[in-house]
């Protein structure tokens, strides 16, 4: 997707922000190429920790009538065309992320999975890329439990994808699509999505640890409710020093429209009401406190800042450039 150069990049405090951020980033997209391998990777320091963002693909469709419920296709066109982004097509991007500390290896969401193919399912290749041996894995925390964050749980041959690592999952969000009860309520078209999470999760069953709003997932990184996209949707705050980040997880989808436009429904929040009241509360904190974010549909690197403007927000991403 390409970045909003117009919009994003025009205010005065915008640009501030894209330019004093405060980590050192460094990519290693040229010894990837030298593999012959994907370059989806990102890295840089948060304090002591190590992160580093990976590309799980991209999704590319016609844009539906209603991908905004509560704004009309004019309206909704009219943003990407402000974004300068074609306003006939959706491109969503997935980026998971790896944290290095306090001597554990993190992954937060997994991504589609191998069996997605095409565009997407490209984060086990990204791991690969990055040195990063999936065995290595020691926790694997969700966000939530939508197909594009658990896919990739399993691996191609259906087997644990990350087979020593504890699965630190949301407990309403566990509770709800394992109740027998909300499965035989679903939808047809939401069934499938219940299925998924069972098997997906299941296989996990031994070492899953349920978490709910301010529990640890380890040391330095933080569970915070961020409930609206589905019943259980968290997002992670990392600390180490006084750095501070926030993974905000599917807080806001495309951000040329929800970031833009805190308000406004994406068809992909099931509660979309408590989604918005959630959107606002958290971006207004980050942009209040200039914290650094990750956002997973988010243009790669999907690392950058909120700034306030007016009824809404900009996002100024990370500068992306190859390790020379």
């Amino acid at each position: 997707m390409p970045i909003n150069r117009r919009d994003l990049m025009s205010g005065a405090a915008v640009a501030a922000a894209a330019s004093a951020m405060p980590v050192s980033f460094v990519t290693n997209t040229a010894e990837a190429a030298e593999m012959g391998k994907p370059a989806g990777i990102f890295s840089y320091k948060l304090g002591d920790m190590e992160c580093m963002a990976l590309n799980d693909g991209v999704a590319n469709f016609p844009l539906p009538d209603k991908f905004v419920k509560n704004a009309s296709l004019d309206d909704v066109k009219a943003a990407l065309e402000r974004a300068l982004m074609d306003p006939s097509t959706m491109s969503i991007p997935f980026t998971a992320m790896v944290v290095k500390t306090g001597g554990k290896t993190v992954l937060l969401d997994t991504g589609n999975g191998p069996a997605a193919g095409g565009t997407r399912g490209k984060l086990f290749s990204n791991l690969e890329a990055a040195g990063i041996d999936r065995n290595s894995i020691d926790i694997v925390a969700i966000s939530h439990f939508h197909p594009d964050h658990i896919g990739g749980l399993l691996d191609e041959a259906g087997e644990k994808s990350f087979p020593n690592a504890e699965l630190v999952v949301p407990g309403v969000e566990l509770s709800f699509w394992l109740d027998d009860g909300n499965l035989s309520k679903a939808s047809d078209a939401m069934k499938p999505r219940f299925e998924l999470a069972r098997k997906n999760v299941g296989a996990y069953t031994d070492a899953t640890r349920p978490v709910g709003d301010g529990a640890d997932v380890t040391p330095g990184i933080v569970a915070q409710a961020a409930h609206g996209h589905t019943p259980g949707h968290t997002v992670f705050r990392l600390s180490s020093g006084d750095k501070q980040m926030m993974i905000l997880s599917d807080t806001t989808n495309h951000p040329a429209l929800f970031v833009r436009h805190p308000n406004w429904h994406v068809q992909f929040d099931m509660d979309a009401e408590m989604a918005a009241k959630t959107r606002v509360r958290l971006l207004d904190q980050v942009s209040a406190d200039d914290m650094l974010v990750a956002g997973y549909h988010f243009p790669f690197p999907a690392t950058g800042h909120i700034v306030k403007d007016g009824d809404g927000y900009q996002l100024a991403l990370a500068a992306w450039q190859p390790q020379l």
